[in-house]
């Protein structure tokens, strides 16, 4: 849990929503919206897709509060922050609102517009303030598979869920990553590349990660496939990164990953040595994942990384609980701080 030193409510600036109960307009382009419920506490505004700058106070004042922000498929905007009897916290943030709110390809979970979660072991929230986005944000827009997606059904977790809540005030998380993708799956279907292109921008940085499902995929066609992206993403001006798949927990009888868990394909390709080579060739930033990855787990071992998976709850030595999602998210945040920012 994370503890910040918190701020006096009279300090605060006007808000507009007092929670639970009708989240009443206070002010010209506050949007209106209704909160129920009290652990979790639910707010929900009635807005199209598009961008909104959220503003929260979080504490209560006669008692200590616990709380954790959520928006939309389990986004964390906020992570769990305490707050003392009569002490508030306030944090701020921008959500890229979208439907369906999840994955591209799944059906549409959630409700229309934007919808916040406060969790936590004590959550208690004091305001909310929804408004349109001023202008136009950054953008950091993610394209991979379901290591990466916004997952709806707990447990599982994909680091794009996890990473919001480290990002600094004005870069907005576009997470178009869908389950079973490929590179060139992901190409191919309409709900997913050709949807995401056009809202990509001068400037935007626009992770790339695919390789869990490139299983059968040549070379020549993985290179092919992460080549075509870059290029449309740079003849955009835009700022292409190519990450390597995250490893799989499989380790030998040594105690080491095994060739599969690093992304050796059924073919005997080598798949984050192409995507490296793709990434020199066309002069753009390559994140090692599977290598910062493998060295998380490796230093773990068989037993101690189980947490990062869903080896517990699924025997799932793929995919992310919501703890090993925000280890891996990390790891990726620390290259890109090197790498773009």
């Amino acid at each position: 849990m994370k503890r910040t030193r918190a701020l006096a409510l009279t300090t605060v600036a006007a808000a507009v929503v007092a929670v639970p109960g009708p989240a009443l307009a206070g002010g010209r382009g506050d949007i209106p919206g209704e909160c129920t419920g009290a652990a979790p506490v639910v707010c929900h505004y009635d807005v199209p897709p598009g961008e909104y700058a959220v503003s929260v106070v979080l504490g209560g004042p006669e008692a200590a509060g616990s709380t954790a922000v959520q928006a939309e498929a389990r986004r964390m905007m906020v992570a769990e922050t305490g707050t003392e009897a009569g002490r508030y916290a306030r944090r701020s943030f921008i959500v890229d609102v979208r439907e369906p709110e999840g994955e591209p390809t799944l059906p549409a979970v959630g409700t229309p517009g934007l919808t916040l979660t406060f969790s936590g072991a004590a959550p208690l929230v004091r305001r909310v303030t929804v408004r349109p986005a001023p202008h136009r944000t950054r953008q950091l827009f993610l394209a991979g598979d379901s290591t990466v997606c916004d997952q709806a059904v707990v447990p599982y977790t994909g680091w794009g869920q996890a990473i919001p809540q480290h990002l600094p005030h004005g870069l907005v998380v576009a997470n178009y990553a869908d389950s079973g993708e490929g590179s060139a799956s992901f190409l191919a279907d309409p709900r997913l590349w050709a949807t995401m292109l056009p809202r990509v921008g001068r400037g935007d940085v626009v992770v790339l990660q695919f390789g869990h499902n490139d299983k059968a995929t040549t070379a020549e066609d993985y290179r092919a496939n992460l080549t075509r992206m870059v290029t449309e993403l740079q003849a955009l001006h835009a700022r292409p990164v190519l990450v390597s798949p995250p490893v799989r927990r499989l380790f030998d009888s040594t105690g080491a990953l095994t060739p599969v868990a690093k992304h050796v394909n059924g073919l005997g390709v080598d798949l984050p040595v192409e995507m490296a080579a793709v990434a020199t060739e066309l002069g753009v930033p390559y994140i090692d994942l599977t290598a910062d990855s493998a060295a998380l787990v490796e230093a773990l071992g068989p037993e101690d990384s189980k947490p990062i998976f869903l080896y517990n709850e699924k025997r799932d030595n793929t995919h992310f609980s919501e703890y090993g999602a925000d280890q891996i998210g990390l790891l990726v945040l620390a290259r890109l701080k090197d790498a773009v920012w």
